[in-house]
C-alpha cells in the first residue's frame, strides 16, 4: 500500500508543480490532485491520505475538516504574515524552488523522525553512483557553498571541483541545485 498525499486547490499550475517537488521528494507516495475541498470529501476516502497539502481557499471552505486533521493538513500560503491558525502546518510557496523544497523536506523529516506511518511500505535502497569526493562535494553544494570556497574547504583547485560537479550532474542527470538537494537528502547524504 502506498501513502496517499492529497493537493486540493483550484491553480492546476501550482498543483502540478507541488506534485511534481513531491514526487521526487517522497517517489513512494501517491500524490493525487483535487480542483477542491467538495471534489476530496466526494471521493468518501479523505481518511486514507497521509497528508492534505491546501490551498488557503480550499481550507476555508472546509475549515473543520482540516482543523480536525491539524496534523496531516498543510496549508499552502502566499506570504509568511498570514491570518491562519499558528497551530497549522503552512507552507510559504512563493519562495524561491530551492528554498520550497529545503521546506517540504524540512516538514518531512520532522513528520517522520520515528520511521514511517505505515509499516509495510518498501522503502528503496539508497545507492550513490557517485565517488566518495563526489559525496563530499555535493555535501557542500547543498550547503550552498560556491566552487572557491569549496576548494578551499576540501584543499583541491577549483578546476578539481569543476570537474567533479561535472561528474555530478552527468552521474545523475541533474543540474538544479534544487534536483541535486533532494537527491542528497532522500539518499542520506545530507541534511538539512
Amino acid at each position: 500500500m502506498k501513502p496517499k498525499i492529497a493537493i486540493i486547490g483550484s491553480n492546476l499550475l501550482m498543483n502540478i508543480g507541488l506534485k511534481t517537488i513531491l514526487e521526487r521528494i517522497i517517489p513512494m507516495a501517491e500524490v493525487c490532485l483535487f480542483e477542491n475541498a467538495d471534489s476530496l470529501c466526494a471521493n468518501g476516502d479523505e481518511a486514507a491520505y497521509f497528508h492534505y497539502f491546501v490551498a488557503t481557499q480550499a481550507y476555508a471552505e472546509r475549515s473543520r475538516f482540516f482543523r480536525e486533521h491539524r496534523h496531516k493538513t498543510i496549508i499552502l500560503s502566499t506570504s509568511e504574515q498570514t491570518m491562519l491558525p499558528a497551530d497549522m502546518h503552512i507552507l510559504n510557496i512563493s519562495q524561491s524552488e530551492d528554498e520550497l523544497v529545503r521546506a517540504i523536506l524540512r516538514m518531512h523529516q520532522g513528520a517522520h523522525r520515528g520511521g514511517y506511518p505505515a509499516p509495510n511500505i518498501e522503502r528503496p535502497e539508497h545507492t550513490t553512483p557517485l565517488s566518495e569526493r563526489e559525496c563530499e562535494v555535493l555535501r557542500l553544494v547543498v550547503k550552498g557553498l560556491l566552487n572557491k570556497e569549496i576548494a578551499d574547504v576540501l584543499k583541491i583547485s577549483i578546476n578539481t571541483v569543476i570537474t567533479h560537479r561535472r561528474n555530478i550532474t552527468s552521474k545523475l542527470g541533474m543540474r538544479s541545485a534544487s534536483a541535486l538537494t533532494i537527491y542528497a537528502v532522500t539518499h542520506g547524504l545530507a541534511e538539512i
